[in-house]
């Protein structure tokens, strides 16, 4: 397995197949003003499947696909397919917001997808309608509700928590595990790519030690689930006879830096090297070189020049956070 220069085993691949989304979420997506990559721009499902095997060859073996949504891909079950079928994958999984998930669902999953994890903010249709804008919640539950019963599991519900927005329902949220065998997530805000959304993320932080006291409090006191997993992102619990997991994603308060086990490639083919900090890689101009160089090889060596490269730490509590990209174009 690829280490980087802090000994962290890298081995986790997200990639972005689109910067596009059909929502317009306020912490991430302005209404207007917007300038999305042109299809030329975008790696093709051929491309995507040459560097998932080029990091399988070095070691990788755990792949997301995101966006952008994901889902806005015409090829996406070409691309799925495609990853799905090389051997040494060990794990293939989608973030979306769902939205199309009623009818990809079931295609998906034949194509080969193992799971999915869903972006909703609340139950609560009216601060959908407010903070994600351009979507509704029954048309995100349907798909999530289609995506169980195609055996896309265990589901993952991802809520980023505003102040003024949503706060008030992570309750709700965190309450859907005591019936179902979901992982509910909570994740701060986190300022990236400037802007009016970026500012927004700072106005509005939440703690997720004010997200976890607001929920223990209606549900009752969590119990830390045990990982061997030192890479996930999230500390997960459970409260008192629940089915599922509550996890918290917390790059502020509590960041994660030192274990990390990502890389991610963007739509445009740059391996960005951390989430938090402005540091790429380009592999598009190696895979489209017209002089032989654009072969698995040449590919696997830009991919461990990324993983020697890789920082570690972000600039958030000093005001610093990342100007070159959105959340969109990257992927989270």
């Amino acid at each position: 397995m690829p280490r980087d220069s802090f000994n962290r085993e890298i081995n986790y691949l997200r990639i972005s197949v689109t910067d596009r989304c059909n929502l317009r979420c306020v912490y991430c997506m302005p209404l207007e003003g917007l300038r999305f990559l042109p299809k030329p721009e975008l790696l093709s499902a051929e491309e995507i499947e040459r560097v998932v095997r080029a990091a399988v060859s070095v070691g990788f073996r755990k792949f997301r696909l995101t966006g952008g949504e994901p889902t806005l891909r015409m090829d996406l079950l070409e691309i799925v397919e495609r990853i799905a079928a090389i051997d040494g994958v060990g794990d293939l999984a989608l973030t979306t917001n769902a939205l199309l998930m009623t009818k990809l669902a079931r295609p998906l999953k034949a194509a080969g997808l193992s799971r999915i994890n869903v972006h909703l903010d609340s139950l609560n249709p009216a601060t959908v309608e407010r903070q994600m804008r351009w979507g509704t919640f029954d048309q995100i539950w349907e798909g999530v509700m289609a995506s169980e019963e195609a055996g896309l599991t265990p589901i993952k519900l991802n809520a980023v928590v505003a102040a003024g927005y949503n706060e008030g329902d992570v309750v709700d949220l965190a309450r859907l595990t005591l019936a179902r065998d979901w992982h509910v997530r909570f994740i701060e805000l986190m300022p990236l790519g400037g802007g009016e959304c970026a500012s927004l993320s700072i106005k509005r932080y939440v703690s997720n030690i004010e997200t976890r006291r607001r929920i223990e409090a209606e549900l009752g006191p969590m119990t830390e689930i045990a990982t061997t997993n030192l890479s996930d992102e999230a500390r997960n619990y459970s409260v008192p006879n629940a089915r599922g997991v509550i996890g918290f994603i917390s790059p502020v308060s509590e960041p994660y830096c030192g274990t990390c086990n990502r890389m991610r490639l963007t739509a445009d083919g740059k391996f960005h090297l951390c989430l938090l900090n402005d540091n790429e890689l380009d592999v598009r101009k190696a895979l489209r070189s017209g002089n032989g160089d654009g072969g698995l090889d040449a590919i696997a060596k830009i991919l461990e020049r990324a993983v020697a490269a890789k920082p570690t730490g972000h600039h958030l509590l000093e005001g610093r956070s990342t100007q070159d990209r959105s959340m969109y174009q990257i992927g989270g």
